[in-house]
């Protein structure tokens, strides 16, 4: 029987095997480098506008649920395109709810985003 490892150990391959997702998103999805570029854009801004300390906390958060939601969304993607490649009606239902899930979460960043920068702007 195989040695088990240590807890420690398991925790440092969960955090490279997440770290290697994450960056496997920035290099293949579209939509991922696309969020990436506006949260660089208003984490630009945030600096620029000096925003306070609760203002970054809910932009970072905004970026942050966008970004994960979008990354749950290419994981929904791919799993219906594995158990059914082929184009059918369910699946595409799957995938319209899950893109949705994204364009909820950016709808709500974008209103953030401009309580947050509309006042400093004008």
């Amino acid at each position: 029987m195989p040695k088990k490892d240590s807890f420690l150990v398991n925790r440092l391959k969960s955090v490279s095997y997440a770290f290697k997702g994450a960056l496997l998103l920035l290099k293949t999805e579209a939509s991922i480098k696309i969020q990436f570029v506006i949260a660089l854009i208003v984490t630009i801004a945030g600096f620029y506008y000096e925003i306070s300390h609760s203002e970054w906390i809910v932009q970072i958060l905004a970026i942050g649920l966008v970004m994960s939601v979008e990354g749950v969304n290419t994981a929904i993607e791919e799993i219906a395109n594995f158990i059914h490649p082929e184009r059918h009606h369910k699946i595409g239902l799957i995938k319209d709810i899950a893109a949705g899930a994204v364009f909820i979460a950016s709808v709500f960043a974008s209103i953030i985003g401009l309580v947050i920068y509309l006042p400093k702007i004008f």
